[in-house]
């Protein structure tokens, strides 16, 4: 990668995760100071932004993130993908295994890494398959993929439940070696099989619509964690759905055992009801979930039961949405609007601040994924990472306007408050007011 000079920059005024309004300057890619020394230090042709009234955070991280290549570009593209997670915040995103081909070899994982860097609007980390052609059945190259240049620390089946007790154990055991974690998809496929779409009670009944039992996910949770402290290992819970998940997290963390969760937007703020008109825009697995159990994961990432939000961003193609619910395609895009999501149902309604963001949306999900050039705090000498959110800037989702090729947004017409002003990646604009800057570094 080709390394370009750039000028010093003042930003002014921001207030720094929510603690008080001061100076941030940023040179060579880092955080030179930060309060009343950053304007004292600044050279002469520093550029200046005035970010009176806007929060500065750390750039933001997501563990879950389909960018559909190698495979799908039909759906999302390596750069399409980049583009909407810079518009959206974003410094740093996971690319789940679930392409074509699979990514369960050091070469697949090594393609991704490089599309990512020369897309040049985040970092792009592959998350590498637990099994061979998600199958289920045989150990993927997991020591060779943490070896290889992209450094894959995260597994994952995602979409599959690696529901073999053993197959799981052995790839808590080898990842362990390296420092590596299993991110899993809890569900009992005995308890919710492939069609299973709405959660199993009076509604999937009334609709008619395979249910998919919160036991089926909770019942993979607490043997996940059980093999965790069995081996020694980590084990990080994809898409937490369900109050009964939430229960098995706090005891877990109790017992000291070494698991971590994440919560997509989707599931904080959107529940079963919206499926009452079968539109699968909101067709997702997990399905959402009754209002108990969305508010139940409202206040396990509060309390820090569930480490970081994470958007499960997952493109489809119209043709692939536009079935009856029960034959469309899973998933909903949610790179773009994850902040003002967050913004608007967690810190707007008194339950985290803005601190408590950077935790969820940063800092976690940075430590979880092993990234030691994010999430950081925000401190002189740090890399130059950063968000700038206008916390008060009202925004009307409009799904035709999104940097994804594809348009399967749940947000669709509602109003979010809190949006993303400007996106910095090691001291380079990469987005701001939605316009999005990509290249090699």
């Amino acid at each position: 990668m080709t390394s370009h000079t750039q000028p010093s920059l003042l930003v002014e005024g921001a207030d720094v995760l929510g603690d008080g309004a001061q100076d941030v300057l940023v040179a060579d890619g880092r955080i030179v100071a930060v309060g009343a020394e950053a304007s004292a230090q600044a050279p002469a042709g520093t550029q200046r932004l005035s970010a009176d009234g806007l929060v500065l955070l750390p750039g933001f991280v997501d563990l879950h993130t389909h960018l559909r290549e190698p495979g799908r570009e039909d759906a999302e593209t390596v750069e399409t993908g980049s583009q909407a997670a810079a518009a959206g915040g974003f410094t740093a995103v996971l690319a789940m295994a679930n392409t074509d081909p699979v990514t369960d070899t050091a070469e697949v994982a090594e393609r991704v890494l490089d599309l990512g860097r020369r897309a040049g609007y985040v970092d792009v980390h592959p998350v590498g398959a637990v099994t061979k052609g998600l199958a289920g059945e045989e150990l993927a190259e997991l020591g060779l993929m943490a070896r290889s240049r992209a450094r894959v620390r995260v597994f994952s089946d995602d979409g599959r439940c690696v529901h073999d007790a053993r197959l799981m154990r052995r790839a808590l055991e080898y990842v362990r070696a390296f420092d590596g974690v299993v991110s899993q998809h809890s569900q009992d496929p005995r308890l919710a099989d492939g069609r299973a779409c709405c959660h199993e009670g009076e509604l999937s009944g009334r609709l008619g619509l395979p249910g998919w039992p919160a036991v089926a996910e909770e019942t993979i949770v607490a043997r996940d964690v059980m093999l965790a402290r069995h081996t020694g290992s980590r084990v990080h819970v994809a898409h937490v759905s369900t109050a009964g998940s939430v229960e098995v997290l706090r005891w877990a963390r109790a017992q000291g055992i070494d698991v971590t969760a994440e919560v997509t937007p989707h599931h904080l703020m959107l529940t079963q009801e919206r499926l009452v008109g079968y539109d699968p825009t909101f067709k997702v697995n997990p399905p959402l979930r009754p209002t108990e159990d969305a508010e139940a994961l409202r206040e396990a990432l509060a309390d820090g039961t569930i480490d970081a939000v994470a958007t499960d961003h997952a493109p489809h193609v119209r043709q692939d949405k536009e079935h009856a619910f029960v034959d469309a395609a899973f998933g909903m895009l949610g790179l773009e609007t994850a902040l003002g999501v967050v913004s608007t149902l967690m810190v707007r309604e008194g339950r985290m601040s803005w601190s408590d963001v950077a935790r969820v949306m940063s800092q976690a999900p940075a430590r979880i994924a092993r990234l030691t050039d994010q999430g950081h705090r925000v401190q002189p000498g740090d890399p130059a990472t950063l968000t700038l959110v206008d916390q008060d800037r009202v925004v009307t989702v409009d799904a035709t306007r999104s940097r994804s090729l594809s348009r399967n947004n749940p947000w669709h017409g509602l109003q979010l408050t809190g949006a993303v002003h400007l996106t910095m990646l090691r001291g380079r604009v990469t987005a701001r007011e939605g316009l999005v800057w990509g290249g090699e570094e």
